[in-house]
């Protein structure tokens, strides 16, 4: 099992370099999460709050999780920056050789959206048009349903799924626990993780 030090170390190497991803073992993410999960029942357990060993448990599960939230952070930002590389000068500078599962999933998913907005400027462009025409604004009338006002207060960054298998406790994108979820469990998850348990076929979108 991944250790305290390990993790801070892995930080520690992604802090050294400003550009360029770290190699991290492909299940460093399920080890966090195994890591800090038992962390947490230990803290649940301990009949002694004060303890030396129960503070300095409690100290490590604060500490893990700020590092881990920082190394998802760092990664990020490298990620995109070598999305703006491959949408600016056209070529591969992918780094998938040191991109974790959701990590590269993320950047094709991205690269697919800056791809698809270019086409739509581009084609804009070609039609003579000067400028970029945006939708009008939506003014709820008095017949706006209960539904339609909801919908338009939807936080963005969510989306609900509904789950076609049954899924473990997993860690997700801000070192938080999620589930264990049962096979037809309709939540809202972050949209980056609804897209990998889509795209793992553990889960299908609801739009409803």
């Amino acid at each position: 099992m991944i250790t305290y030090n390990e993790i801070h170390e892995a930080v520690r190497k992604e802090r050294g370099e400003k550009l360029q991803l770290q190699p991290l073992p492909k299940n460093f993410i399920e080890e966090v999460a195994t890591y800090l999960r038992e962390k947490k029942e230990f803290s649940s357990k301990t009949n002694d709050d004060f303890s030396e060993n129960s503070i300095k448990n409690k100290k490590q599960l604060e500490n893990a999780r700020t590092l881990f939230k920082e190394l998802i952070f760092r990664r990020r930002e490298k990620i995109l920056h070598l999305l703006l590389i491959a949408t600016e000068t056209g070529t591969s500078k992918r780094d998938f050789e040191n991109m974790l599962d959701f990590e590269a999933k993320m950047f094709e998913n991205l690269l697919k959206s800056i791809e698809s907005s270019d086409i739509q400027v581009n084609a804009m462009i070609l039609n003579g048009r000067n400028e970029i025409k945006s939708e009008p604004p939506h003014i709820a009338s008095e017949e706006t349903d209960d539904r339609e006002i909801f919908e338009t207060k939807k936080d963005d960054s969510k989306q609900f799924v509904i789950f076609v298998d049954e899924v473990n406790e997993f860690m997700d994108l801000n070192g938080e626990m999620l589930g264990p979820f049962q096979k037809g469990e309709k939540v809202e998850l972050q949209k980056e993780i609804a897209n990998i348990l889509v795209e793992d076929k553990k889960a299908e979108y609801v739009y409803s």
